[in-house]
């Protein structure tokens, strides 16, 4: 492996990479379980955010950079392992594409549901290389794929395919977070204020 960064991380330190993502996942769920019967309670659903609407340009200019952010996040975990980039980044950086859309339209919506069946299934994913490769290498996310020509993309083995799990579950983690605290948030504002005006 000509890239040494993503040979430490990936291959030498492949459980702890399990480890990281299992903190990930259980600080998510730790957070929406907390939030989960306030955001019933009181925001309710997206639709239902009564933040005020940004400017025009505002929206303008998000419809033009949240598919370029979007890509950009695709790109970084796609060449996670020919770039010292990965599934921890570029998940962060859709998270940050889906936050730009939250901030700047009131009514953008994130279905939770759908959020976490991509997050369950890029799990999955991730802990079955990780069990194939103790089947045929006798370790943890052990290679069990062609390695491919040096600096290609279809090069790596099962690395490429560990990032792009990786960045899935990253991104739908992040996103389904800054979902839930957007709607906490708003729902304290609009109590500071009713309690401001009586």
């Amino acid at each position: 492996m000509a890239n040494t960064v993503t040979a430490i991380v990936v291959n030498f330190r492949g459980f702890d990479t399990l480890g990281e993502v299992t903190v990930l996942f259980l600080a998510a769920t730790g957070l929406g379980s907390i939030l989960y019967r306030r955001r019933n309670e009181h925001s309710g659903l997206n639709p239902k955010r009564k933040s005020p609407e940004s400017s025009k340009i505002l929206q303008a200019g998000g419809k033009i950079l949240f598919p370029l952010v979007i890509l950009m996040g695709v790109y970084v975990f796609v060449h996670g392992h020919l770039t010292p980039g990965g599934g921890f980044q570029g998940g962060a950086i859709i998270a940050s594409g889906f936050l730009l859309m939250l901030i700047t339209y009131r009514k953008f919506y994130i279905e939770h549901s759908v959020v976490s069946w991509i997050e369950s299934i890029a799990g999955v994913v991730f802990v079955t290389i990780g069990a194939v490769g103790m089947i045929y290498g006798g370790t943890f996310l052990e290679n069990f794929l062609p390695v491919g020509e040096l600096n290609h993309l279809f090069s790596g083995g099962v690395i490429g395919l560990i990032y792009v799990a990786v960045g899935f579950k990253v991104a739908s983690e992040l996103t389904g977070i800054l979902d839930t605290l957007l709607n906490i948030r708003e729902f304290e504002n609009e109590n500071e204020s009713e309690t401001q005006n009586n």
